[in-house]
């Protein structure tokens, strides 16, 4: 049974791949995955360190550094999508 990354709660196999469904969404804010998972975003990077490759994890780690649109407070109000909606109808099967 996996464990618990900085979540209140033991994830299951289908939250864990939630998380890093939304994670690598460009438009799904961290906010959004802690709503939806209880996992911040330390939690999600510990998440993404353990279940990719070293290589996908770098290249995540570099794609998701300084993303104004992985944080809702360092959005431009120009930005006129809804991150939450977006996570609701990525539900992982499991």
């Amino acid at each position: 049974m996996p464990k618990s990354i900085e979540s209140s709660t033991p994830l299951s196999p289908g939250d864990i791949s939630a998380v890093i469904q939304m994670a690598w969404e460009d438009r799904t804010t961290f906010e959004t995955i802690f709503e939806r998972t209880g996992v911040t975003e330390p939690g999600v990077i510990k998440i993404m360190r353990a279940e990719l490759t070293a290589s996908s994890f770098k290249m995540w780690r570099t794609r998701m550094r300084g993303r104004v649109t992985k944080h809702r407070e360092l959005r431009s109000a120009e930005m006129k999508f809804d991150d939450r909606a977006i996570a609701d109808h990525r539900r992982a099967n499991c």
